[in-house]
This record gives structure tokens, C-alpha cells and sequence, in this order.
């Protein structure tokens, strides 16, 4: 690359201002930025380890011919000569369930492209999508959606949540009200045409092809934008713009990809916002899950108030967490507090249960190593403030499934508590601790 050639981070950059500076702005020329530099740092992103789709081609096997194999790519992508192929459909074991999870695994080229194109046009849309949609964005995510949450509710006069999840989401999103969305931006042709073949590439299952003629392609490097691009429209400039201007007192929405949470301060916003989001998505071909939506008294005023009917206060799962109300350490403020979801706690358990019985022949050394990996990674996640007992009884639960599944291994009983203590010394389990601090920004 010359000296005075720009990068194409640069570009990505001056485009960004742009789009920072004209919200109206409309982008007819982004295509030229599909070039060698930028797909070479998209595949140096990808995953070394990650399956391979339909194609069969690894990174490994796709590096070993690697300028040869992009600068073909990008021959055909600028001749328009490029075709995604379908997604690889597979189901994986869901934890917890006897339900099985559906799995999209896209041919490594196509990863490559929609990685792509992400990077050109997730400069554009991070200056639109507003501050509270945490789900898939650079430098954000779930513990600051938390974060939020909870210096609302403590913050301000929070008394009603509504809690919503929409149902199906991935597969219900209208393309062609996707395409239109993305074309208040995107006037580039070529990108247009680019999204909509991988819409329509369709799903390759057990040996069939399946069209799609609905939904994003889930598994794709660029569904989780695509699906942002789609609520920012539907549903978060909605809120802004149309329900919190008509709202009575403070209203806030918190959203992580398809599921959020709304806090009100006045009851009479919060029936009004349920009975208006239904028939708000209902223009878009979405719907809510009524099993994961409701409305409920929650905040300041929520403990006495259901005291007084004889009842207890409400609680909501967001995230993986269950919130309740409650009081400061010596009891003279209201604080939210948060849980790990009693779903989610025993859908942790199955998994590890699972793996432990898949595993079992690996050495108790190797066995041990793992566990720890796994419980280290279960404390990054669920280690937040308040959540201690929660992480106490997973990690002592851990520890008798070892037992357990250490005793089946070998003669009958060839362990007892003391024992296994003595193992856990050489490899002690990490000590629950609380890691995230959700009160500070």
C-alpha cells in the first residue's frame, strides 16, 4: 500500500463523521471498501476452531492458499458474480430441556463477506441506534444493559416494568420492510443486492434446501445487525420519538437484541405502551411471547403495596437474571436486586451434568482443569452485585455432581468427601466472588 494511499479503517472513520454529522445522509459509494486489506482482517478475526458450513472449508484450509483465495473473492464480489451459499442448519442439545437448539453455520466465504460488510456498515448505524439498545455493539454489552437498569430503577421514579420478549424474532423479521429500513442510509447498490442474496440464500438441512423467504439468516456474522437495524425502526424510535413523548411521567426503554425491558413512573403509561407495542409490532409481522410479557408493580412503593393485599412483591427475569425488591444493607433506601434466573441456574447444571458424563474417560487432572475453566467463566457472567448466594449454591452443586460422576468412574464408592477435598486442594475451584459492579458507571 502506497504512503499516501488512506487505510481503510481511515475511510471507515471519515465515513462515520458523516454519519455522525447527517442523520439524512444516504451512502451511494461503500462497495469499493470490500477490498484485499479489509477481508484479510476479517479473516484473521475469525475463529480458528469454528465449524465449517455447507463448503466444508475450514480457516486452516482456506489459508493455505490465502491471497490467492481472496483476490478470487474479491474478483467475483466486484463482478457481482458472487453467490452466498445456504446456512448449514444443525441442532444442538438445549440444557436444562428436552428441546434442541437450532444452529446456523454459514460456508467460511460467506463469513467472510458479511464480516465485511458489518465493519463498513456498522460505522454508519453506531450513530444512529440509540444509547439504550446494548445487544451486539462494539464495546457494549449485557452487564452495561444491567448497569442501566439498575441506576434507573434505583434512580428514578420507577413504579411499573414492562417486561418483553418477542416471539420468534429471527424468524419473522419482513425482509422486504428490512430492505426498505436499510435504504433510509444504504443507496449503494451493490450492498443492497449483497444483503439481500444472503437473505435470500436460504437453509441447507439434513441433505434438503429451504428457501427464506422470512426471517435473517441466524448464525451470520450480519444477522445481529441486521436485527438491531430492524427494532432501531420498529421499535426503539418508536419509543423515543412517539410513547415517551406522550407519556405522563418518566418512561425509559432498555433493550439487548430481541429482549427488553420498560420502566414507567405512572401505571397509566405502562397499559397504555403494553396494549400500543402489540399493535406496533403487529405492523412488522412480529408479535410478543406472552409467557415472557407482562406488566407488574415494581419499585419504591411495590413491597408495601403487596404487603398490604397479603402478597409478595413482583419479580422479572432479564438477561439471565431474576430482579426483586428489596432494601439497602441496613434497610433505610430501596435497592433492586438481582439473582441468577432459577432457568438459567438449572440449564448451567444440566450443561455441565452433560459434559461430565460425555468426558467422563478423560483424566481426573484434565477433568478438574476443565471445571474450573468452566466455573471461572460462569463467575465472569453471573458474578454482579448481589448475586453471591446464587454463585455460592452453583459452585457447591459443581461440586457434588464431581462427586458423583468421579464416584462412577472407577470401584464402587472409590471416593468420599475427604478425599475429594484433598483432590480439590491440588485443584481448588475458583472462589465465588462478585466481579462486576452493576451502582458505578
Amino acid at each position: 500500500m502506497y504512503r499516501n494511499e488512506e487505510s481503510v479503517n481511515t475511510k471507515l472513520q471519515r465515513i462515520a463523521e458523516r454519519a455522525s454529522r447527517d442523520k439524512r445522509c444516504q451512502f451511494n459509494s461503500l462497495f469499493h471498501l470490500m477490498n484485499k486489506e479489509l477481508l484479510l482482517e476479517c479473516f484473521t478475526q475469525l475463529r480458528e476452531n469454528a465449524a465449517s458450513g455447507i463448503d466444508n472449508i475450514t480457516k486452516v484450509k482456506y489459508a493455505s492458499e490465502l491471497d490467492a483465495n481472496l483476490t478470487d473473492l474479491i474478483e467475483r464480489l466486484h463482478k457481482m458474480a458472487y453467490k452466498p451459499k445456504p446456512v448449514l442448519r444443525v441442532y444442538i442439545p438445549k440444557p436444562g430441556s428436552h428441546k434442541q437448539r437450532p444452529l446456523g453455520i454459514p460456508a467460511l466465504e460467506d463469513k467472510l463477506v458479511q464480516a465485511g460488510l458489518v465493519k463498513i456498515l456498522q460505522r454508519i448505524y453506531e450513530q444512529d441506534f440509540i444509547s439504550d439498545s446494548y445487544g451486539f455493539r462494539p464495546e457494549r454489552g449485557c452487564h452495561d444493559a444491567l448497569r442501566a437498569l439498575s441506576h434507573t430503577v434505583e434512580g428514578q421514579p420507577i413504579h411499573y416494568i414492562v417486561e418483553a420478549d418477542i416471539k420468534g424474532f429471527f424468524d419473522n423479521v419482513d425482509q422486504e420492510q428490512l430492505m426498505a429500513f436499510i435504504s433510509h442510509r444504504i443507496a449503494d447498490k451493490r450492498v443492497l443486492r449483497y444483503i439481500k442474496r444472503f437473505l435470500k440464500a436460504g437453509i441447507q438441512e439434513d441433505g434438503e434446501y429451504k428457501g427464506s423467504e422470512r426471517g435473517v439468516p441466524q448464525g451470520g456474522t450480519i444477522s445481529p445487525l441486521l436485527a438491531n437495524i430492524y427494532l432501531h425502526y420498529t421499535l426503539d424510535l418508536w419509543f423515543e420519538k412517539r410513547v415517551k413523548s406522550s407519556c405522563y411521567g418518566y418512561a425509559r426503554i432498555i433493550r439487548y437484541a430481541d429482549d427488553y425491558v420498560a420502566c414507567f413512573q405512572q401505571e397509566t403509561d405502562a397499559k397504555r405502551f403494553m396494549e400500543e407495542m402489540e399493535q406496533r409490532l403487529k405492523k412488522f409481522h412480529l408479535e410478543v411471547a406472552p409467557e415472557k410479557t407482562k406488566l407488574l408493580e415494581f419499585g419504591f412503593f411495590a413491597q408495601s403495596k403487596a404487603k398490604a393485599r397479603g402478597e409478595r412483591a413482583e419479580t422479572f427475569d432479564f438477561l439471565g437474571f431474576t430482579h426483586y425488591c428489596s432494601r439497602s444493607k441496613y434497610g433505610n433506601r430501596f435497592r433492586m436486586k438481582r439473582k441468577t434466573a432459577s432457568k438459567r441456574f438449572t440449564a448451567k447444571l444440566a450443561a455441565y451434568k452433560e459434559w461430565l458424563r460425555a468426558n467422563r474417560i478423560l483424566p481426573t487432572a484434565e477433568i478438574l482443569k476443565k471445571t474450573v475453566q468452566k466455573l471461572r467463566g460462569h463467575i465472569a457472567y453471573y458474578g454482579v452485585t448481589d448475586n453471591s448466594k446464587s454463585l455460592s449454591c452453583f459452585i457447591y452443586e459443581v461440586r457434588k455432581l464431581l462427586f458423583k460422576w468421579l464416584n462412577r468412574r472407577g470401584k464402587r464408592r472409590c471416593y468420599n468427601w475427604e478425599k475429594l477435598l484433598k483432590l480439590l486442594s491440588l485443584y481448588p475451584l475458583p472462589t465465588p466472588r462478585i466481579v462486576v459492579n452493576l451502582l458505578s458507571f
